[in-house]
C-alpha cells in the first residue's frame, strides 16, 4: 500500500514543480505603429527570468530580465549594463547615469532587461507592470531601445 501512494505522489509533484514556471508573450511596435517585435518570456521564480525579442527583420535578442523589488541589490542586476559601456555608460533617459539604491527605489515594481544578439549588439528594455505582485504574468507596458537608438513600444497582456 505504501508504494501505491508513492506512485501517485510522483506525478503530482512533477505537476506542482512545473506549475512554478510561468511564461508568456508580448508584442512590440515602433512609435509609428510598425510591427517590430514578438517577445517571449519565462520565469521560475516570478521576479526574474529570460526574455527574447524576435524582430520583424529576423534578428533575435535574448537575455535576462529582472523585476525590481525592495529586495533587489545593485550588484544583483549587474548584467543589465553589459554591452552598454559599463555602469557609467548609461545614456538612456529611462535608466539614468548610475545604478544606485535610487535606481532600485525608482524602478521598484518594474522590469528591466538587457538582451543581446549573436553579433554582440544589445537591446535594453524597461516595462511598467500592471500588477507587480503577479510579475510579468500580470501584464505590462514599456519600451526597448535598439543599438541605433530606435525605440520599440512593448505590450505584455495579462497571462
Amino acid at each position: 500500500m505504501k508504494y501505491q501512494n508513492t506512485a501517485l505522489m510522483l506525478p503530482l509533484l512533477a505537476v506542482m514543480a512545473a506549475g512554478c514556471t510561468t511564461m508568456g508573450t508580448g508584442t512590440g511596435a515602433t512609435p509609428s505603429g510598425a510591427s517590430a517585435a514578438t517577445f517571449n518570456w519565462r520565469s521560475s521564480d516570478g521576479v526574474s527570468g529570460t526574455i527574447s525579442a524576435t524582430l520583424s527583420n529576423g534578428k533575435t535578442y535574448s537575455g535576462q530580465y529582472f523585476q525590481i523589488t525592495k529586495d533587489t541589490t545593485v550588484d544583483g542586476i549587474g548584467p543589465l549594463w553589459t554591452g552598454w559601456g559599463g555602469r557609467r555608460g548609461m545614456d538612456w533617459g529611462y535608466w539614468g547615469a548610475d545604478p544606485s539604491p535610487d535606481f532600485i527605489t525608482h524602478y521598484s515594481g518594474r522590469v528591466v532587461a538587457n538582451l543581446a544578439e549573436t553579433d554582440g549588439s544589445h537591446m535594453r528594455c524597461q516595462f511598467r507592470l500592471v500588477h507587480p505582485s503577479d510579475g510579468m504574468n500580470g501584464g505590462g507596458l514599456g519600451q526597448c531601445q535598439m543599438p541605433d537608438g530606435t525605440s520599440i513600444d512593448a505590450n505584455f497582456p495579462k497571462g
